[in-house]
């Protein structure tokens, strides 16, 4: 664009439709590629498709640069590209959290946050007062020299409204006002700002509607990003390299539960919450009331389940004004505490669930329950406590947490797509009731490790729960350490009577360390079209080549393959391989049937069509001693290692690819292409990933272990489920951990 094009002239919607394309150009495919997130600094137009290269989505590191760049190009492409800049907030270094702590929430100082918030509610009467007078005077009226204070008296006089929650000390009120009884209870510690700037901006409009009705008047700019904050997560951070002893890691946490409560307090748009085991400390009971008690479920209990609501709140009580708060904010949609178990988590989801679910306390005195008992009488039967809003939950190892209290949680989110209780105590009665919901329409499941269930339980659970009718990622992974409970019976009626196996539309399935069989595998499991990626691993009565035959024949378009510690013929389970007559097995048996076109010439055409392979086969992840024993590799094919002690035999010159011209034209979709040029910048960079050993990011690897539960796409932690990216903690939990 030539520099004497001027920016100015520009509306505002069409700013704002440029910046939301480049955010947009971030957002995963619907149909991931199933690869790491490679040739990030290629200059290419992403397909949002299933694409290897070009990449799919810009790297997030682009986005952010580019609408950084245009925030500073001047204030009207700022105020386009702010609330794209502010979505999406990813806390990855200390001393970066505690400057979102000081421009979102004011900082620490509790008498210092409230001097700012009372400047800030002058400052913006000021400015509403201005533009309510600038649009009277756009109707005509004359603009008198005591307008401006008639209408700021008038104002003050509606802020000050029962109705209407500003504490008037951040009015400044005159002595003589009498504060009415409402404003006799205890403040709230640190207002919302944002509902301060709604409240002024409903106050001047309330105003100027009584003597000018249907009048427009533009509400205040709110300086404070709090408000444009839909995704929150801690996944990178760390406070590992600080050089910080023993004691200050303990003393002087960076992020501690009040620093964290009162952000969560200034974000009443917040859908998307991410917690680590590094900060799980700050993971209080007021954080948790701050996390799930809002929108719908800030009702909580006490409700009536029929018949008009005939309790009235109490005008003393310190939380009604926190409770209305949280009543305007909208719920939340994804949360994940993957790998949270410090005692104080632990102690505030346990005090959460037995006050807010179970309707008990620990800490209630004989007094309070005798007050419930009564009150309980005299008010209509009350309806359960449900968060309505949530739909992605990740308890990942969270193994802290009993039954009796993990239970109730899950099931008081009635409308999950996307659960992950790997690792954790779930017992079958609980797993039961999930089943039992009318609601629940679970799209990715995760039952990984978890040794309180038995063989009938995730059987009856798959076979005849409504909830699970519509799943398209399934996780029963198991190990030596805990494997599956289920048994060759629970696996044949699984695989005939089960609706989602019936369906043919599981795109994700592991079944690692399940007595599988040829019988059961090549015969009664029903095929797979839309399976993508298979987990097979710890099964070492299983042979090679009934894998090789139910890929071949049923399912087709599996790219990943798990294979580790399996098979006799891969030296496990049976007599002694030594590593040169795996390997060879390994190629002559699985690798050359489903990789390699089949051979063709032709004496007529100079270039013949070269056919498919029979499958779409690529990745093939083997134990540690195998991938050593192949060296190299062969042919096209590499060793990638993970971060941690995961493996994969990977096909370099295979990936989803950009289609050429003569396939674009004739409207093709990218295609996964066996034939990619040793320059082509996909193999390029899985050629660096081999010779790299190991010395990758945690988000390099296939066939995650970790549920993806937690980004927003336009709306909401990616929910690509298990067949989502991760990096940063989430990475290494989904790629390269072994177990």
């Amino acid at each position: 664009m030539s520099s004497g094009v001027s920016f100015d002239r520009f509306p505002p919607e069409l700013l704002a439709a440029v910046c939301l394309h480049v955010y947009a150009a971030g957002l995963p495919p619907p149909i991931p590629s199933l690869d790491p997130l490679l040739c990030s600094d290629q200059s290419c137009v992403p397909t949002s498709l299933p694409s290897s290269y070009p990449c799919a989505s810009w790297p997030e590191a682009t986005v952010r640069k580019t609408l950084t760049s245009l925030c500073l190009v001047n204030k009207a492409w700022h105020e386009a590209a702010k609330p794209w800049i502010w979505r999406k907030v990813e806390i990855r270094l200390p001393r970066s959290w505690l400057s979102i702590v000081e421009e979102v929430a004011g900082g620490d100082d509790e008498e210092a946050s409230e001097e700012q918030a009372a400047l800030m509610v002058g400052q913006t009467l000021k400015n509403a007062e201005t533009a309510a007078l600038a649009a009277g005077t756009l109707l005509g009226e004359c603009a008198a020299s005591d307008a401006a204070s008639d209408l700021h008296d008038l104002v003050l006089e509606r802020l000050t409204s029962p109705d209407i929650s500003i504490p008037p000390e951040l009015l400044s009120p005159p002595a003589s006002r009498d504060p009415s009884p409402r404003r006799l209870r205890t403040k709230s510690k640190s207002p919302a700002r944002w509902k301060l700037m709604r409240s002024i901006s409903v106050a001047v409009r309330d105003v100027m509607e009584r003597s000018h009705p249907g009048i427009y008047v533009p509400p205040p700019p709110d300086p404070h990003p709090g408000r444009l904050v839909r995704h929150l997560d801690f996944n990178h951070f760390r406070t590992i390299g600080m050089r910080r002893s023993v004691e200050e890691g303990v003393n002087n946490r960076f992020v501690t539960g009040d620093r964290l409560a009162a952000v969560l307090k200034e974000l009443p748009n917040l859908l998307v919450f991410g917690a680590t085991e590094y900060m799980d400390g700050a993971l209080t009971f007021p954080v948790m009331k701050e996390l799930l008690l809002r929108g719908s479920a800030s009702r909580g209990r006490g409700r009536p389940s029929r018949g008009r609501d005939v309790v009235i709140p109490d005008p003393s009580d310190p939380e009604q004004e926190d409770l209305e708060r949280r009543r305007e904010c909208k719920d939340l949609e994804a949360i994940d505490l993957t790998g949270c178990v410090s005692g104080v988590f632990v102690s505030a989801l346990t005090l959460f669930v037995n006050t807010f679910l179970l309707g008990r306390s620990d800490s209630d005195s004989d007094d309070e329950r005798e007050r419930r008992r009564t009150r309980s009488r005299n008010v209509v039967q009350e309806e359960p406590l449900l968060f309505p809003g949530m739909r992605r939950l990740g308890l990942r190892g969270v193994k802290s947490i009993q039954s009796h209290i993990l239970e109730p949680l899950v099931l008081a989110f009635p409308h999950l797509t996307h659960l992950d209780l790997s690792c954790t105590r779930i017992s079958p009665d609980g797993l039961d009731a999930l089943g039992a919901s009318m609601t629940v329409a679970l799209q990715s499941l995760a039952l990984e490790r978890c040794n309180w269930l038995t063989g009938e339980s995730i059987r009856d659970f798959l076979v005849h729960a409504p909830a699970a009718q519509y799943l398209r990622e399934l996780s029963l992974y198991g190990d030596w350490t805990f494997p599956s409970p289920l048994s060759e019976e629970h696996l044949h009626d699984i695989f005939s009577l089960a609706p989602c196996f019936k369906s043919g539309q599981l795109v994700y399935l592991d079944l690692s360390s399940t007595p599988l069989t040829r019988d059961l595998l090549v015969h009664v499991c029903p095929a797979q079209p839309s399976l993508r990626s298979l987990g097979l691993s710890h099964i070492r009565q299983l042979e090679l080549t009934a894998i090789a035959d139910f890929l071949s024949a049923k399912a087709s378009n599996v790219e990943v393959l798990t294979l580790v510690t399996s098979t006799p013929e891969l030296g496990h389970g049976g007599p002694v391989v030594s590593a040169r007559q795996a390997t060879i097995t390994l190629h002559a048996q699985l690798v050359r049937p489903l990789c390699t076109p089949p051979f063709s010439f032709s004496l007529t055409a100079a270039q013949p069509k070269t056919e498919d392979p029979p499958t779409r086969l690529r990745v093939i992840e083997l134990a540690p001693p195998l991938l050593t024993g192949l060296g190299a590799g062969a042919g096209t094919w590499r060793i990638i290692r993970s971060k941690g002690g995961r493996g994969w035999y990977v096909d370099v010159a295979s990936g989803w690819a950009a289609p050429s011209p003569s396939e674009e034209a004739t409207g093709t979709g990218c295609v996964l292409r066996r034939d990619l040029e040793p320059e082509h910048p996909w193999r390029v960079e899985l050629e660096a990933l081999a010779h790299a050993n190991g010395n990758v990011s945690s988000g390099v690897g296939w066939h995650a272990r970790k549920m993806e539960a937690s980004i927003i796409r336009c709306c909401v932690l990616h929910g690509n489920g298990l067949l989502g990216r991760e990096d940063g903690l989430y990475g290494a939990v989904s790629f390269a951990y072994q177990g």
